[in-house]
This record gives C-alpha cells, sequence and structure tokens, in this order.
C-alpha cells in the first residue's frame, strides 16, 4: 500500500478533519482515507434490469400508442 503525504493544509480544515474523525470513531488518517476512497471510487454499475425497475410509471400503455392520421400529410417538398 502507498503512502500520502498532503502539506500545505489549512489549519481549520485539519481540525475539522479532527473533529470528524472523533463523531466517526476514527483517527484522523483513517478519517482522511475514507473521506479520499468515498470521493475518489466509482459508483458501481447498475444492471439493465434495475435501471428498468427504477423508472417510475408515467402513465398508461394506451397513452403511448401511436395515432393514426386521418389525413394525409401535404407534400411539403415537392
Amino acid at each position: 500500500m502507498a503512502d500520502l503525504l498532503v502539506r500545505g493544509i489549512d489549519d481549520e480544515l485539519v481540525r475539522a478533519l479532527k473533529e470528524r474523525a472523533g463523531i466517526h470513531g476514527r483517527s484522523a488518517e483513517a478519517e482522511h482515507r475514507e473521506i479520499l476512497a468515498s470521493a475518489l471510487q466509482r459508483p458501481r454499475r447498475k444492471s439493465f434490469a434495475q435501471v428498468l425497475a427504477a423508472m417510475p410509471d408515467v402513465g398508461l400503455d394506451a397513452d403511448f400508442e401511436r395515432a393514426e392520421a386521418i389525413e394525409k400529410p401535404s407534400r411539403v417538398f415537392d
């Protein structure tokens, strides 16, 4: 595993990091690792089935039926 050294951090950020670490019961170093991991890890891709299942119900199937034209459209490019 690699080491990461970050220099020149504002004192207020360090204080906030230590405070957040205390809230989560971790060391400042462990909190820093958790923040980096959550910010940089890519989310797991959803399957096609999960995407379909997440689509909202937006109406009845009849709402999306193709309406047949009563008259033929005019020929615009003749």
